[in-house]
């Protein structure tokens, strides 16, 4: 039987406060949500048990960084936390590492293929591209199946005349500790908005409800939200920046 909200919200509280019950009996009523969330990955070179115990440390990390008093349905909350820490592990942890060698291949032979069809009206057969690249099948369809994985952002653009990298092509992100400390700060500052305000916010940048939803939901205008949000706004604003 699942539980419901409330239930769920205090298994949550109970393993923040080191229930190992409560964290084993919420990854039982969490396992099919974890198991949707890890089929997208199944097909990135990753074991499925290595996936799930992946995802369950996601899990376990949503359980410890949840804020109950927030109104935000745990699940909610749950999936970008699974779906980072793979992603993190992907990243990091090198279980979709393609030599660079193999890179280069794959980035030629996308390139030949492109300007061979644009001439024959019809792709390369493995062996043609075995030929011209002067090594064996085996590697053209290794290098091949390498372009179903994540390439390095500082692997070289084919296309680039100063050799850049993709990396080079994105803007800078800020620290990713200070966004840390921003984002602990917003979260304070949230907390101690009214019961209305927080309700709004939540409502319109936790569950992307419009502001005609908010409105019927608080039954004022969407008028009114739209005067609200902007205030709320420009307070945070002033609070985080004061």
């Amino acid at each position: 039987m699942l539980l419901d909200n409330e239930s769920i919200l205090k298994l949550v509280e109970d393993a923040q406060n080191g229930s190992q019950e409560a964290k084993t009996k919420l990854i039982e009523e969490n396992s099919p949500l974890i198991k949707s969330v890890i089929k997208r990955f199944k097909d990135k070179g990753i074991d499925y048990d290595d996936l799930y115990q992946i995802g369950c440390i996601g899990f376990l990390k949503a359980i410890k960084n949840f804020d109950c008093s927030f109104g935000v349905k745990f699940s909610t909350y749950v999936v970008p936390m699974v779906i980072g820490e793979i992603k993190r592990f992907m990243r990091d942890d090198g279980a979709l590492k393609v030599s660079r060698a193999l890179k280069t291949l794959n980035l030629q032979i996308n390139k030949y293929i492109s300007d061979y069809v644009e001439t024959y009206q019809k792709k390369p057969t493995i062996e043609e591209l075995a030929k011209h690249f002067n090594v064996e099948e085996q590697d053209v369809i290794m290098a091949m199946d390498s372009a179903k994985m994540p390439i390095s952002i500082y692997t070289p653009l084919e296309d680039d005349a100063e050799a850049s990298s993709i990396i080079d092509r994105i803007e800078p992100q800020e620290d990713y500790d200070q966004k840390m400390i921003d984002d602990i700060a917003l979260k304070e500052v949230v907390k101690k908005l009214d019961e209305r305000d927080r309700k709004i916010i939540i409502l319109r940048y936790f569950y992307d409800k419009t502001q005609s939803e908010i409105a019927k939901e608080l039954n004022i205008s969407q008028v009114q939200v739209s005067r609200l949000e902007s205030k709320i706004l420009d307070n945070l604003k002033s609070k985080l920046s004061s």
